[in-house]
């Protein structure tokens, strides 16, 4: 494993345009902490965003994650180009010819994907940990560890999506073609639910859609801003029913596991029946 990484991680060593993408994601990322400064006006009432518990333990996890994911399209870039510069740059059957299999080249490009997941999750707890001790209210360890289980969703997510990526970069082979089959897929799903919910129900759309790649990785963190203060207060005067299901369940993460691998499978096996 760590020979397959050596290599993948020397091609992009030397791609100036992946170095950049990649440093501006995990930038970009640290910008969160710049949501503490924001301010608006809601009537006559002045709202500051960090006074409405976003960075309070345990929402924070839940929010955190929900925004990074939200930034994801920075490094599926960086994936599918690591594809299509494989076969512009000949360097696929350069690797081949000097006794790499096609099993291993595409190991290799999983692993990438999971190591570019893992650094970004672990990049997410870190800064999470210290946003959370600098503005949270509760600092009780009991409290600070509850939700946690929305980093693993993250790291899922992500996993889930940068294989998505990996399996469209190997179908088309270049890298504008698959970001825009990946734009016209999350049309198509969300078409689909429009019409499902139109012809059916809400529950019958939910039930079905659910099983589609991109929903199910959304699934896996929903919108948390039902959950601030002053949306919950406003709730509450309305006497409005916001009750939302936030909690990660096994059976979103095993959806989004068996994309994963028919992904991974499907580009193996597109890879391996051409001839190169």
């Amino acid at each position: 494993m760590l020979r397959l990484l050596s290599i993948e991680f020397y091609k992009l060593k030397h791609s100036r345009s992946s170095k950049v993408l990649s440093i501006a994601y995990f930038v970009i990322l640290s910008f969160i902490a710049l949501i503490a400064s924001i301010e608006f006006n809601l009537g006559d009432i002045q709202i500051r965003i960090a006074d409405q518990g976003i960075f309070n333990f345990p929402f924070i996890w839940h929010f955190n994650t929900w925004v990074a994911s939200t930034l994801k399209f920075f490094l599926a870039i960086v994936i599918v180009s690591m594809i299509s510069n494989e076969y512009s740059n000949r360097t696929l059957k350069q690797n081949l010819i000097d006794g790499l299999s096609k099993k291993e080249f595409m190991l290799s490009k999983f692993y990438t994907v999971v190591v570019f997941a893992l650094l970004s999750t672990l990049f997410m707890f870190i800064m999470t940990l210290i946003l959370g001790y600098s503005f949270s209210d509760y600092t009780e360890f009991s409290i600070v560890t509850r939700e946690m289980e929305f980093l693993l969703a993250y790291f899922l997510k992500l996993v889930g999506f940068f294989s998505f990526c990996l399996f469209l970069g190997v179908l088309v082979k270049r890298s504008a073609f698959a970001l825009g089959f990946l734009f016209v897929w999350w049309i198509f799903e969300n078409i689909f639910y429009g019409i499902l919910r139109w012809k059916g129900s809400a529950e019958l759309a939910d039930s079905i859609v659910q099983f589609f790649p991109l929903e199910a990785m959304k699934n896996l963190i929903n919108l948390p801003f039902q959950r601030l203060n002053f949306i919950e207060a406003a709730a509450n005067q309305l006497q409005a029913d916001i009750q939302i299901d936030y909690a990660l369940h096994w059976y979103e993460a095993l959806i989004v596991l068996v994309w994963i691998f028919l992904f991974i499978y499907g580009a193996y096996a597109l890879l391996k029946k051409r001839d190169l």
